[in-house]
């Protein structure tokens, strides 16, 4: 069977212009139980907030559509559309959009597992990805990889960063090597160099999504969460994580940058858990960064450093810590659908 890089397919970087957003509406009461209400204003809130730059489109269950409309608001550029899903982590369980800078678009429709099998039933998330490109009539590609899309980030010139605690995981793909992993990759996404660092946040039920913890600016140019706490497990995460990265080159050959961003004060979810906070999980609109905040100290400084970063887009942010409670952020519920034209 084809695949995409085959035909000049490659994953464009996350700035770069989108068509649309897609998100999913909460619905899993198992999961987000007293805080589901919370947690859908918070949704609404992001969706409010992306729609001031691009539209943004809404999976939710039939029986959600009108309360989609209502808390959305009519007019906000936020649209519904029905479909069964049993969780709301778009970024995860969405496609992966992928073009070939002559117009065209398709879609890497990943295996998906429920984070390892954490979270069952998983069986309508798992089907998301094929509907919502079928719908589109957006060619799709079937990809023998169980994977997330919070897991790997890249740069669109070659480069994807990854952390082993998660694409090497035994509960994602047992049967394949590192190599074998790498060649998936590179064949579904059109990279040609992966730079792995270790692992991920502390006590992230994601096993180590990468979107929390490293992402690329621009190419050549990496945000990494810091913690310079050293009675802190995230002190060893980030310190093996700046080693690694100051070590390697990307795909053109270049050194990376390395602009830190220090983590906020550690806060614990109703199950006990850590939750990950983390500066890194923002999203890139047309013309903005919708970041979160979490009501810390650092919050300001985050907001001054993503600013500078990115000083031609407008920064905006969005208190998450309802959102939080379900284990991901605001680059956790949102997944760019790029515009192969622009």
């Amino acid at each position: 069977m084809t695949r995409p890089a085959e035909r000049g397919f490659y994953m464009p970087p996350e700035w770069a212009p989108h068509k649309r957003t897609w998100m999913a509406w909460p619905c899993r009461e198992s999961l987000w139980e007293d805080g589901l209400d919370s947690a859908r204003e918070a949704y609404a809130e992001v969706a409010r907030t992306i729609a001031r730059f691009e539209p943004v489109t809404m999976i939710a269950t039939p029986a959600n559509l009108a309360e989609v409309s209502i808390i959305c608001g009519s007019g906000s550029g936020v649209s519904a559309f029905p479909l069964e899903h049993d969780d709301s982590w778009m970024r995860d369980n969405g496609p992966t959009f992928v073009v070939d800078g002559k117009g065209g678009i398709a879609g890497v429709d990943w295996g998906f597992n429920g984070w390892g099998g954490k979270f069952p039933p998983y069986d309508k998330d798992a089907a998301v990805a094929r509907a919502v490109l079928e719908h589109h009539e957006i060619e799709r590609f079937e990809a023998p990889l169980i994977m997330e899309g919070g897991s790997f980030h890249v740069d669109g010139e070659g480069t994807l960063i990854a952390t082993e605690q998660c694409l090497l995981n035994p509960n994602r793909n047992p049967e394949l090597s590192r190599e074998q992993i790498e060649e998936h990759l590179k064949a579904h996404l059109g990279v040609t160099t992966i730079i792995w660092l270790g692992e991920g946040l502390e006590e992230d039920h994601t096993d180590g999504h990468v979107d929390n913890l490293c992402c690329f600016a621009r190419p050549g140019t990496v945000l990494l969460q810091a913690c310079h706490d050293e009675a802190d497990y995230n002190n060893k995460v980030y310190l093996d994580a700046k080693a690694r990265l100051e070590k390697a080159k990307d795909a053109q050959g270049r050194e990376l940058e390395i602009i830190e961003v220090e983590q906020p004060k550690r806060r614990k979810g109703p199950d006990g858990l850590r939750m990950g906070l983390s500066y890194i999980n923002f999203y890139l609109p047309n013309g903005g960064v919708v970041m979160p905040a979490f009501g810390d100290p650092k919050d300001e400084i985050a907001f001054e450093t993503l600013s500078k970063v990115f000083e031609d887009r407008k920064v905006v942010q969005v208190e998450v810590s309802d959102i939080l409670v379900g284990g991901g952020g605001i680059h956790c519920i949102t997944q760019q659908q790029p515009d192969p034209e622009a």
